[in-house]
């Protein structure tokens, strides 16, 4: 846990509407990104205005009070500062691995040890929201892992329609207006995209959002945004669970909608679970095209595929060019399988490790290592584990008065297709995000002030 800091006071007072312009940008001249995060607390979440975007820009009415009631702790109330040289480097690390995983070397490797599902051929799809997570600070920067059914672009296009500046001084490090339309119209393009990879001559037409029981799901509420927002730009749009949905006259359907996309929000990444038999027969016969799909979850999402990409004598005889090597290296923390072999020495350098289940989403079953106890070290040695080297996550506190009130942060950068879509934060309490930390939640990123050269 980090010390507790010295009380300290708002750098800029909420009643400062009479700063010019130049002097707001003079204002922030020398000041750090960590002080910003410490100590700025005049940006604040709009309640008025992201009712107004949930019930009326984006989605339909009751769906704020359904967001209060079913995830209260959604979206945190103050933004997350990041230096604009960490964004950069973000986004070089996305170009990075997708250039790694291009290689025919690389998917010959990782394939070869997937399920037998994950080497069907696609005809192209790419697969949407990918979102590769960080960890980063003034004195530490990680790569911690790559998701891909990346939930939160259409709840981060809600709060970004809901964010208040309360101070000239602030206002100038806010994203231009228009951005969050910006995301909607590349979330469309993405899955039009999707859509002319899978080779077909007709237009899209319609999209299933397929998840389990997708009414109980904690994230329904983005069901509903995109469902929305597909359909305000001509989509037959459906939110179902794959029992639902059924395989007739080579087409999947649900009732009698032909299906053209499915979005697929499952974690049964590998589609084998018998609930998902219809959707799994319909990805192979190429009755649909299920995006994200098995291929993306084997190359990018198993937590063993990072032990490969900082593998420095892996990527050497790679024939990668030296400067992407050494991007990954220094990006990507130290990541090794668990194995029997390595169990003793994992063991005596837990304090420093954080471990993952290799097939793990939304940090369930991961583990500092110096929360450790031996009858859980037994499971993750019974099961399959990586290891790797702890990155600390950035602090952001909320509160003026309670400065000890601090929350830890990742950044997660959205990408489809190599390209950067969003880049957003998560606030949380505890040793993973969880959504369930109050003050906590979803918080946009907003590039700090340049240091000075």
């Amino acid at each position: 846990m980090p010390k507790p800091v010295m009380p300290v006071m708002p750098l800029f007072d909420h009643d400062t509407s009479f700063l010019s312009t130049a002097a707001a940008a003079a204002s922030l001249a020398g000041i750090s990104i960590e002080t910003l995060n410490s100590q700025c607390f005049c940006i604040s979440l709009d309640t008025k205005a992201l009712r107004e975007a949930l019930e009326s820009t984006l989605g339909q009415p009751g769906l704020f009070e359904l967001v209060q009631q079913r995830c209260p702790y959604l979206f945190a109330g103050h933004p997350v500062f990041i230096n604009p040289a960490h964004l950069e480097r973000m986004a070089q690390v996305v170009r990075a691995v997708e250039s790694v995983i291009a290689l025919p070397a690389y998917r010959e490797e990782v394939l070869a040890r997937s399920p037998t599902i994950a080497r069907h051929d696609l005809g192209g799809a790419k697969g949407v929201f990918f979102g590769y997570d960080f960890h980063v600070t003034e004195g530490g920067f990680g790569l911690i892992e790559i998701n891909t059914n990346a939930g939160g672009a259409m709840l981060n296009a809600a709060l970004a329609r809901a964010q208040h500046a309360c101070c000239p001084a602030i206002e100038q490090l806010l994203p231009p207006s228009g951005r969050a339309e910006t995301l909607e119209a590349g979330i469309i393009e993405m899955f039009r995209h999707e859509w002319a990879l899978h080779g077909l001559d007709r237009p899209l037409r319609s999209i299933a959002i397929v998840d389990d029981a997708p009414e109980q799901q904690y994230l329904y509420p983005e069901f509903l945004l995109f469902q929305q927002l597909f359909q305000r730009h001509g989509l037959e749009a459906v939110i179902v669970d794959p029992s639902e949905l059924s395989l007739r006259g080579g087409a999947l359907r649900h009732n009698e909608l032909v299906i053209d996309i499915v979005y697929n929000r499952l974690t049964d990444f590998a589609l084998d679970a018998p609930a998902n038999a219809t959707l799994r027969q319909a990805y192979l016969e190429r009755a649909t095209l299920l995006t994200p799909h098995p291929q993306a979850h084997a190359l990018y999402a198993d937590k063993r595929n990072l032990a490969l990409l900082c593998d420095a004598q892996w990527l050497q005889a790679s024939g990668l060019p030296q400067a992407t090597q050494n991007l990954l290296l220094a990006s990507i923390p130290h990541t090794e399988v668990v194995t029997p072999e390595s169990a003793e020495r994992l063991w005596r350098e837990r304090r420093r490790l954080f471990f993952k289940p290799c097939a793990g989403f939304g940090s369930r079953a991961a583990y500092r290592g110096d929360k450790l106890t031996q009858r859980v070290w037994q499971e993750i040695l019974a099961a399959d584990y990586v290891a790797q080297a702890l990155v600390l996550p950035g602090l952001r506190t909320l509160s003026a008065t309670i400065p000890a009130h601090m929350l830890k942060f990742d950044v997660r950068d959205y990408a489809y297709n190599g390209v950067v879509q969003w880049v957003a934060a998560r606030l949380y309490q505890g040793q993973t995000t969880n959504f369930r930390t109050l003050g906590g939640g979803f918080a946009p990123v907003y590039p700090g002030p340049a240091p000075e050269a």
